[in-house]
């Protein structure tokens, strides 16, 4: 995968984390919100390994 590839899956773990997460708070639901902020969470690590493949070149 690309970094952009890696970017878009991350801004979509990011957007639907989020969304979780404010269902989770609305609804009083600690496991939900606590999934969304895995899936947040893991948008981040996603978005940063976007970043590292632009900065070597996709060589990894």
């Amino acid at each position: 995968m690309g970094e952009v590839t890696d970017k878009l899956k991350a801004a979509g773990n990011k957007i639907a984390g989020s969304a979780k997460e404010g269902v989770g708070r609305a609804t009083n639901d600690p496991q939900l919100e606590a999934e969304g902020a895995a899936q947040k969470l893991k948008g981040t690590g996603q978005d940063v390994k976007g970043s590292v493949k632009g900065a070597l070149g996709d060589k990894l």
